[in-house]
C-alpha cells in the first residue's frame, strides 16, 4: 500500500432507474473517468441484474466501489474524487476505515485487513491522530482482538512500538493495550520499556499487559 500516490482505481456503480442520486453519481464518475483519476468505470443496473447486488451484499443504491472502498449513498463530486485520488495509499485507508469504525462496521475493517494484512498499518495512522475519537479507538481494539492469533497483525508491532514512545500519553497508553492485544515475545520489550514511562497510567497498563501475557 503506497503513502502517496496510486494508480487509478477502477470503479463499480450499482443505479436504478427510480433513484434520484444516481444519474449524478453516473455523470460524476464518467467525468473523473475522462480526466483519467479513475481507470474504468462499470455501472451495473440492479432492476435488471438483481444478482449483482445480491452478489455484494447490498440493498441500498447508489452504491459504489471505488477501488477497495466500498461507499453507500449519495456522493458530491468532491467526494468521489477524493476517494479516488487516494484510493487504496494509507491516507486513505486510514479515512475509510475511521469511517467504517464510527459507523460500527467493524467487520468490515476486519475482512479488509483479512484480505491485505499491510492495511492494518492505517490503523496506527489513525491513532497518531489526537483527535481519533474514544469510540474508534475502541473499535480499533476490537479489530485487534478479533485477529489474535491470525498472525496478520504481527507485521504492526514494531509501528506500535514506535508509538509507545511518541506521542501523547493516551496514545501511549493504548500502544501498550494494543500491543497486549497482539500478544507474542516480540511485544515484550516495547511494554518493558514503558514500565519507566513518565506517565502513571502508561506505567501501569505496560506492567498489566505484562502480567497478562505472563512475561512479567
Amino acid at each position: 500500500m503506497s503513502q502517496n500516490s496510486t494508480p487509478a482505481p477502477d470503479v463499480l456503480l450499482l443505479l436504478a432507474p427510480d433513484c434520484p442520486y444516481c444519474p449524478a453519481m453516473l455523470e460524476s464518475l464518467a467525468g473523473l473517468l475522462k480526466e483519467g483519476v479513475i481507470g474504468r468505470l462499470e455501472a451495473v443496473n440492479v432492476a435488471i441484474h438483481p444478482e449483482r447486488a445480491a452478489e455484494l451484499g447490498t440493498r441500498t443504491v447508489p452504491w459504489v466501489k471505488i477501488g477497495p472502498f466500498e461507499l453507500e449513498g449519495a456522493l458530491t463530486p468532491g467526494e468521489l474524487r477524493r476517494w479516488a485520488e487516494q484510493a487504496d495509499n494509507l491516507d486513505g485507508m486510514a479515512d475509510y476505515f475511521f469511517r467504517m469504525l464510527k459507523n460500527g462496521r467493524r467487520a468490515k475493517v476486519e475482512e479488509m485487513a483479512r484480505q491485505a494484512p499491510l492495511r492494518l498499518q492505517a490503523l496506527v495512522h489513525l491513532m497518531k491522530n489526537p483527535d481519533t475519537s474514544m469510540a474508534v479507538r475502541i473499535g480499533i481494539g476490537a479489530v485487534l482482538e478479533e485477529l489474535h492469533g491470525s498472525g496478520l497483525t504481527e507485521a504492526i508491532i514494531p509501528d506500535l512500538g514506535a508509538l509507545t514512545r511518541d506521542g501523547d500519553a493516551l496514545t501511549r497508553a493504548d500502544a501498550c493495550h494494543f500491543l497486549s492485544l497482539i500478544g507474542g515475545p516480540e511485544v515484550a520489550s516495547y511494554l518493558r520499556a514503558s514500565l519507566d514511562d513518565e506517565n502513571k497510567e502508561v506505567r501501569e497498563i505496560a506492567s498489566e499487559s505484562l502480567e497478562e501475557l505472563g512475561l512479567k
